[in-house]
């Protein structure tokens, strides 16, 4: 048996799940049951598993071969219908940005390269909440000194300490080293 490094293992399983994905492209809402569903999603497992590992590659690339001939039809529908969802993903990805730009100069939304077979995927800075409310001296007027008060034990309690402690403590620890 050879040795293949992780790397080339990993690289080999990628490929061969690609080339299978492009063949076996079901979907859940394509079986009657999912249970059928499953077993489909188990069998493509087997075939994938088996030939990375090399094992019954032949008989495993002669059932790949005659899949593909017997539902040539069934695999360009859901090509087509793959191609669809990603095109209508990429049309509401720029839709997105261009509304982010149009809403905020300052946060820009960047849409990553997207590989073959996926979906764009935003990256960087999205929009931001806007808070509700003008922000003017009436909403500030609303919070008394209780409220801050409140919320401040409220976030000590959340944390499990208290500002006092952690003062407490970096004074003892100063202090012990004074004398050693």
């Amino acid at each position: 048996m050879v040795v293949v490094s992780n790397s080339s293992h990993q690289n080999k399983e990628i490929n061969v799940r690609r080339r299978i994905s492009q063949i076996y492209n079901k979907r859940e809402e394509d079986f009657p049951s999912l249970k059928d569903y499953n077993d489909y999603l188990e069998e493509v497992e087997c075939m994938v598993f088996d030939l990375v590992d090399g094992i019954n590659v032949e008989a495993i690339e002669e059932k790949i071969k005659r899949y593909s001939q017997e539902n040539a039809q069934q695999i360009m529908v859901n090509r087509a219908r793959k191609a669809e969802e990603l095109t209508a993903a990429l049309a509401a990805c720029k839709a997105q940005q261009s509304q982010t730009n149009a809403d905020t100069s300052s946060n820009h939304v960047v849409t990553a390269p997207a590989s073959y077979g996926q979906a764009p995927r935003p990256t960087g800075m999205g929009p931001q909440p806007v808070p509700i409310g003008g922000g003017g001296a009436a909403d500030r007027q609303r919070y008394s000194m209780e409220d801050e008060a409140m919320l401040r034990l409220k976030a000590e309690r959340a944390g499990g300490f208290s500002l006092e402690i952690s003062k407490k403590r970096a004074l003892e620890e100063a202090f012990a080293s004074i004398w050693v």
